[in-house]
């Protein structure tokens, strides 16, 4: 499974790092870095920080796909 972070659209918030800190880290304040390639375990702290996020930047799964393109 994949993740993608619009970074245009991410402002910082961080509820993604809070959730799923394996996953999402700031890097600094405000510039945030994340895995694109989710493990199992991981897959439902993804989804649950993706639907956390206050901007909707976080595209899980087959919307990932579509995201990248």
């Amino acid at each position: 499974m994949n993740v993608v972070v619009d970074l245009n659209r991410c402002q910082g918030y961080a509820q993604c790092a809070f959730l799923a800190p394996e996953m999402f880290m700031l890097h600094g304040e405000e510039s945030l870095l994340y895995h694109p390639v989710v493990p199992d375990g991981q897959l439902e702290r993804v989804r649950r920080a993706a639907a956390a996020c206050p901007v909707q930047a976080i595209l899980v799964g087959e919307e990932a796909a579509a995201g990248a393109r």
